[in-house]
């Protein structure tokens, strides 16, 4: 499994942590967990989102044993950048696969599995049932011959984003490979390359992060689910309480993966912090620690289960502790590489992305054109694309639409670079920066653009929307709701802000389409990294 950190390196561009503090506060829009009331230093520990399980458990031992303790969630190459600038006393990433390029950093000690849970495909119970999945083996195989019969659609998290997603991907090519392990010429091979094609054209909606997907799949209606038993477990006890359908888990008989949440300390020579890690990692690990581990729906570091929590892993939902699982080997470095690139520029079904552009006046101000302008060259121009990490699908479609007091035009461009460069140089020349701020003409128009394109079920959709300000053109925001309804799309709307932008209407927009809402104001590069992960 450490194998696969050489890969991320060279794929993702690593993105510095949050660094906002509320007193004694789980702030979930933060992605941070914050006990700071006590005489003494903190524990701070960089960990993979998978942990927000746990938060509770944290806070009672943070309270009980007087401790100050801060986490900072982010991801996992995220995590290691942080090590060298964010003096993080810990790390707790979803794989020990990540700990390896850690070492290369700073000085680790400490390392212990905390908790097991293997990514799993999860499917509405009553679907599972007509498609003959329940209380049989099913593979890899089996489930692209639904999807083939357009009985199968899913949710999972971008591969090239998130562990999750990545494991989840490397399971079903190594399963499809007929190989122990995959190997650089199976990436060659046509009938492998057409195999995981029809299982990706399964993918209805991506997301960059595995807890976000659950929040993802039950504000929506989708059929199934690709991440951690954990969290679907998680997902299940929130639908079973909304009198819902459960989804019931498929553990492909051909191969998956694992996280097995390697809690690890960074060394950097303090005493007192070395001693409060090894007494959090020691409460983790005892019987008490373990036991109400398991009741957030992860397997203990053993991988199994105490008996008063065996209801927790309900087998009705298809869980099962007892099975035997063929969990894969992680190939060689350079073979992940390879399969890597190939899922975001050639495998994983092409984006279809309509950029809504603000050039009211306001973006004069602040240097606000400017940074639209150089935050789009990251996606438009093929050199900056390559250095971040972020190269398209030659099949992808990009739309693009500037507004100011009106729509201003509209822009039509597919992944070739030569085209984007054209479509860049126009932005920066034919367009005036001036006047109102028309947004929800705008967007209303990028639903009219995307309705017009052929055969959308093979595209993953959106809209990115770049703003400074407030929309206060005609169009209301219900007007705009209405025609979104009207549209019949399940279409996120992701908006990046920057200088003003009204954050509570943006917030709308997200709630209205299942999106998000990016902070562009310091980091505008980080803003369309993680805009990607989820198109």
């Amino acid at each position: 499994m450490k194998r696969l950190l050489f890969f991320i390196l060279g794929l993702i561009l690593s993105l510095s942590s949050c660094s906002s503090k509320d007193k004694d506060k789980i702030l979930s829009n933060n992605k941070e967990f914050v006990i700071d009331k006590y005489d003494g230093a903190s524990l701070r520990i960089a960990s993979g989102s998978e942990n927000k399980e746990l938060e509770e458990i944290i806070k009672a031992y943070a309270e009980k044993n007087k401790q100050n303790i801060e986490i900072d969630y982010m991801g996992s190459l995220d995590m290691i950048k942080s090590l060298e600038t964010d003096g993080y006393d810990a790390i707790w990433p979803a794989s020990s696969m990540w700990i390896e390029l850690a070492n290369s950093k700073v000085k680790l000690k400490y390392e212990k599995t905390i908790s097991i849970s293997p990514v799993v495909f999860a499917i509405k119970e009553s679907l599972a049932k007509d498609l003959g999945f329940v209380d049989k083996e099913v593979s890899t195989k089996d489930l692209i011959g639904a999807i083939n019969a357009n009985k199968l659609k899913f949710t999972m998290t971008n591969a090239s984003r998130s562990n999750s997603g990545a494991s989840a991907y490397l399971g079903f090519l190594t399963a499809l490979s007929n190989n122990e392990t995959l190997r650089s010429e199976d990436l060659d091979d046509p009938e492998l390359k057409k195999n995981i094609r029809d299982l990706l054209k399964g993918v209805r909606r991506s997301s960059g992060s595995s807890n976000w997907l659950i929040d993802l799949f039950l504000e929506g209606d989708y059929d199934a689910m690709v991440n951690y038993e954990a969290l679907i477990i998680t997902a299940n006890k929130r639908l079973e309480e909304e009198g819902k359908e459960p989804l019931y888990v498929i553990y492909p008989s051909d191969g998956l993966a694992i996280s097995d949440s390697p809690f690890c300390y960074v060394d950097r020579g303090d005493k007192d912090k070395e001693k409060a890690f090894l007494a959090l990692q020691d409460y983790l690990l005892s019987d008490e620690g373990q036991e109400k581990i398991e009741k957030t729906g992860k397997r203990n570091a053993f991988g199994d289960v105490y008996s008063d929590n065996e209801e927790i892993f309900n087998k009705a939902w298809g869980i099962d502790t007892k099975k035997a699982l063929k969990v894969i080997r992680f190939p060689k470095a350079d073979v992940i590489k390879k399969a890597l690139e190939a899922y975001q520029e050639e495998l994983k079904k092409p984006a279809l992305t309509c950029y809504v552009l603000d050039y009211s006046s306001s973006m004069k101000e602040n240097d606000g054109y400017d940074r639209m302008m150089e935050s789009l060259s990251q996606i438009f121009i093929e050199d900056e694309a390559k250095r971040l990490s972020l190269l398209g699908n030659p099949k992808d479609k990009n739309i693009i639409i500037p507004f100011a007091s009106d729509v201003l035009g509209v822009e039509n461009a597919s992944g070739s670079y030569e085209e984007l460069a054209v479509i860049y140089d126009k932005l920066n020349e034919s367009y005036q920066v001036d006047g109102a701020t028309a947004m929800n003409e705008a967007i209303a128009k990028s639903l009219e653009e995307i309705k017009k394109v052929d055969d959308i079920a093979s595209y993953t959709p959106a809209v990115v929307v770049l703003t400074d300000g407030k929309a206060n053109g005609p169009m209301a925001f219900k007007e705009l709701e209405e025609k979104y309804g009207e549209s019949g799309l399940d279409l996120p709307i992701f908006s990046i802000t920057y200088g003003s932008a009204d954050k509570d209407e943006l917030d709308k927009l997200a709630q209205m389409s299942r999106g998000r809402v990016f902070d562009g104001k310091e980091d505008m590069a980080k803003a369309f990294y993680e805009v990607k992960g989820y198109n």
